[in-house]
């Protein structure tokens, strides 16, 4: 596999190979994309407090959420609560591996922008999830880079893109966060 650099994305995005929408040339590095902050935090909802403290998530489980709006006066992420958060970037891979990275800026003040959700898949077409968490407080505002994108050339083309997966659980277009669908993996009896 080789990574595509600046002349290579153009290229991909000219042949419909790569989309990225918005697109702003300003945002094209050497061989990255950097993608954008979306305005939307969501939360998983606090379970019911029982003797033993706070409800564990469950992945058999869906959970409810609360999104937060980050404001002009931004937002303050906290330690040990994760935030989920979605790309203002609208973004498909028919041929490449996108794989999504941090900024090495944000790294420095203690953001990790996912916990294993880095790779996507030929054939993922949607803005992008992400896991927030931080090790200190900071506050962070809507529209400010949050990542950047780079993508490599598959060795040849999968038999079946995400998209086409039965499988795949994150299909539908959304530019908020989306919550996890594990439990979808699980039949009624709750058994994987």
């Amino acid at each position: 596999m080789s990574i595509l650099v600046d002349r290579d994305i153009l290229r991909a995005l000219d042949d419909g190979d790569i989309c990225i929408d918005p697109f702003d040339p300003k945002a094209l590095g050497t061989n990255s994309y950097d993608v954008h902050l979306a305005p939307t935090l969501r939360v998983y909802e606090e379970g019911q407090l029982r003797a033993t403290g706070r409800e564990p998530l469950d992945v058999r489980v869906p959970r409810e959420t609360i999104d937060h709006v980050i404001g002009d006066s931004g937002f303050v992420l906290k330690p040990s609560e994760l935030y989920l958060a979605s790309t203002v970037e609208y973004t498909a891979s028919h041929k490449h591996v996108p794989i999504l990275n941090g900024k090495s800026s944000l790294g420095r003040l203690g953001l990790s922008i996912h916990v294993t959700a880095g790779t996507g898949d030929v054939g993922f077409c949607n803005h992008w999830t992400m896991e927030l968490f931080v090790v200190k407080p900071l506050r962070i505002y809507a529209g400010m880079p949050i990542g950047q994108l780079l993508w490599f050339t598959a060795s040849s083309e999968p038999s079946c893109s995400y998209a086409e997966k039965g499988s795949a659980k994150y299909t539908a277009r959304s530019a908020l966060p989306q919550a996890s669908a594990m439990h979808r993996n699980f039949p009624k009896d709750g058994k994987p």
